[in-house]
């Protein structure tokens, strides 16, 4: 595997350094490369039944006209247009055909579903490329083995049909073509894991997918929790894994019987880079990571969701993937900026035009301008605008509460896992519970949060009303991220699409985590004490 892995990479890599070149160019000049992306954008599609609507033809000159044509959008006013394309119907948002429908987890509905055109195809790799050459240039030794990226096997909706292909086999078909089997070529994965239909089975095939490459160089993932879940199955299926593995390759399964699964990088002597998201919500378990692979660069991955890359992670900054896609931002007082009039320090919600057919659309994400690459804006992710919890009037967003738990977080250290949720059931009046596994006590937790909460006047108001009573801290397992997880996947989200994050809106997790621990309980089998069944994992 080691001599394909390492041609692929090299191949790849080279063809990536014309668009680490000419973003890199392109970071000097941010206001005329997106004047230009627009001006080809209405071009190619202003005759495409949404252009037509909205009279996007030789009228539109400028930016200040298309944005007199066209509202901003959110998923809701895009919905009929999609249903047309799931239908079959060609030219509809874009004058391309839209060769996939990508699923992804919604704010107000468990799925929606989001067009792929070989043009977004495209500006997806004008983002992919500069980031992997400029990786790879600071990690060299990323090109001599495989890789391994998080793979989501596609869960069906029920009775869904749909004329359009939905979701992707796997995630370098982003790339498409050449790359798209140059990737895959040195990738750590197999057919159980594009198959798995249930979580068990999902991080099986992954973990013996990935313990049998030792030349692992690179793991991308998403969230941090995604692979520390998968490290804390490794005592469960220990023993079978290694059966396994000395069936096909002995050498690697005594190797492996001289590590310690508990010290994850034994596992992988030579794993260069580990990318992941390292932001916002995913911040504490960014600093896990860390303590479980002190030897292995960890680098914080940029701003992309499925609908579009925002930012690129390039010369230790996330500046704006310029060349991909269109970009407006709000303001806190909902004013429009481009990209070239973003101040540093302030706040912006994302509103993005892409190639895949999305117009003007209010992504709902939250970034900080964090200083400047040449001359373009660096952001960093917060949450997402659209997260907001509103039993009574409060407006708790999600950008609010991962402040609020950071702050505490300076002089209480960081938790394992924080979730703060509303409680209805048997509770009068309702009120907030934080899930809370980490250092600090609960007690001093709840007083501390409760008093950031109150920062926010409408939660403020709620409580001095009686409307909340005050907020309560539930301790839970070293557990609950699968908790979580698994409760999600049960919901039919589909794995990949499950985010982790400091706040929910579902009003039972008190149920769920009781019924998973006694669960836990009835069902702990009884061991000899061992390295393996005594020694907790983080």
């Amino acid at each position: 595997m080691k001599p394909l892995a390492t041609i692929a990479n090299s191949l790849w890599v080279g063809s990536c350094f014309k668009g680490w070149r000419q973003y890199r160019h392109a970071l000097q000049h941010p206001a005329p490369v997106q004047q230009d992306w627009l001006k080809q954008h209405l071009r190619r599609h202003a005759h495409s039944d949404f252009g037509r609507q909205h009279r996007l033809g030789t009228a539109v000159h400028d930016y200040e006209e298309f944005v007199r044509r066209v509202p901003l959008q959110d998923y809701e006013s895009l919905e009929p247009w999609l249903k047309r394309i799931q239908q079959g119907q060609p030219n509809v948002l874009t004058a391309e055909p839209v060769t996939h429908l990508i699923p992804t987890s919604g704010s107000t509905q468990a799925r929606k579903l989001i067009p792929f055109t070989a043009g977004l195809q495209r500006d997806f790799d004008r983002a992919i490329a500069p980031w992997i050459f400029d990786l790879t240039r600071q990690q060299p030794g990323i090109l001599g083995g495989p890789a391994y990226w998080s793979v989501s096997p596609a869960l069906p909706a029920a009775n869904e049909t749909s004329a359009v292909p939905v979701g992707f086999s796997d995630d370098a078909s982003y790339l498409g073509g050449v790359k798209g089997w140059l990737v895959r070529s040195a990738l750590v994965t197999s057919n159980e894991v594009l198959q798995a239909g249930d979580l068990d089975t999902f991080q099986h095939a992954t973990l013996l997918a990935l313990l049998q490459e030792r030349e692992l160089r690179l793991i991308s993932i998403w969230h941090p929790s995604f692979l520390m879940l998968l490290l804390k199955a490794l005592p469960t299926h220990w023993d079978e894994l290694l059966a396994t593995i000395a069936r096909h390759s002995p050498i690697r399964a005594r190797e492996l019987e001289r590590t310690n699964p508990l010290q994850p990088e034994t596992l992988w002597p030579r794993l260069c880079v580990i990318s992941c998201w390292g932001h916002a919500q995913a911040e504490s378990g960014y600093a896990e990571l860390q303590q479980h692979f002190p030897q292995t660069h960890l680098q914080r991955k940029g701003l992309l969701a499925t609908e579009a890359f925002i930012t690129i992670p390039f010369a230790e900054r996330h500046p704006l993937a310029l060349r991909s896609h269109f970009f407006e931002f709000l303001d806190a007082s909902s004013r429009l900026r481009r990209a070239h009039e973003l101040h540093d320090g302030e706040t912006y919600e994302v509103v993005v035009t892409t190639s895949g057919g999305l117009w003007r659309y209010r992504l709902g994400d939250l970034v900080r301008v964090t200083g400047f690459v040449k001359a373009t804006p660096s952001l960093q992710f917060l949450g997402r605008n659209s997260a907001v919890s509103d039993l009574c009037g409060e407006k708790l967003s999600e950008a609010f509460v991962a402040a609020a738990v950071q702050r505490i977080s300076v002089s209480l250290g960081s938790p394992k896992f924080a979730m703060l949720a509303p409680e209805t059931r048997d509770v009068e009046p309702p009120r907030y519970t934080l899930f809370f596994n980490g250092a600090g006590a609960p007690s001093r937790w709840q007083v501390q949060l409760e008093a950031g909460l109150r920062r926010n006047p409408h939660y403020d108001y709620c409580r001095r009303l009686g409307q909340l009573a005050e907020l309560s801290v539930c301790p839970v397992g070293d557990d609950a991220g699968e908790v979580v997880l698994q409760r999600e996947a049960s919901l039919g989200k589909r794995l990949g699409d499950i985010k982790l994050s400091c706040l929910s809106k579902r009003t039972d997790w008190s149920e769920v985590f009781t019924k998973s621990a006694r669960s836990t309980k009835a069902h702990r089998p009884i061991q000899p004490p061992s390295i393996l069944s005594t020694a907790p994992l983080r």
